[in-house]
C-alpha cells in the first residue's frame, strides 16, 4: 500500500512546484486550481494508506477529510483553506465562474493559500509517518 501513498504524495509535491511556478508567473487562478489540487491527493493518500484501497473518484475536500479520517482534526484555519479551496476545482472550469471566481485572488491571496497548501500537505505528510 505504500506505493500507492507515495504515488499521491510525490503528485502532490510535482503541483506544488507547478504551483509556485504559476503564482511566480502572475497565473492566480492557475496556482488556486493547483492547490486544490496538492489538497485533494494528499487527502488521497491519507485515505489509502487508511483503507488500503485506491481513493474515490470526486474533488470534495470536506467528503474526502471525512474518508480519511482526518475532518475532526482538522484547525479552523485548515477548514477555511479547504473551503476557499473548493471553488478552484470545478467552478473555474466553467466561463459563468471563472471570471468572478478570477477576482477572488491576486498576487496576495495566491500566496497566502499556496503557503496554506504547503503546510497543509505538511500536516497530511506528518499524520500519515504515525
Amino acid at each position: 500500500m505504500l506505493d500507492k501513498v507515495e504515488y499521491w504524495l510525490d503528485l502532490c509535491d510535482e503541483d506544488i512546484i507547478v504551483a509556485k511556478s504559476m503564482l511566480d508567473k502572475k497565473h492566480y487562478l492557475w496556482t488556486g486550481f493547483l492547490c486544490h489540487l496538492v489538497a485533494e491527493k494528499a487527502l488521497k493518500a491519507a485515505i489509502a494508506k487508511k483503507t488500503g484501497k485506491v481513493p474515490p473518484k470526486g474533488h470534495d475536500l470536506r467528503k474526502l477529510a471525512n474518508k480519511a479520517n482526518v475532518y475532526e482534526d482538522l484547525s479552523e484555519e485548515q477548514l477555511t483553506l479547504l473551503e476557499r479551496l473548493m471553488p478552484f476545482q470545478i467552478e473555474a472550469r466553467y466561463p459563468e465562474h471563472k471570471v468572478a471566481i478570477a477576482k477572488t485572488i491576486n498576487a496576495v491571496s495566491g500566496k497566502q493559500i499556496l503557503e496554506e497548501t504547503e503546510g497543509f500537505l505538511c500536516w497530511v505528510k506528518a499524520k500519515l509517518e504515525r
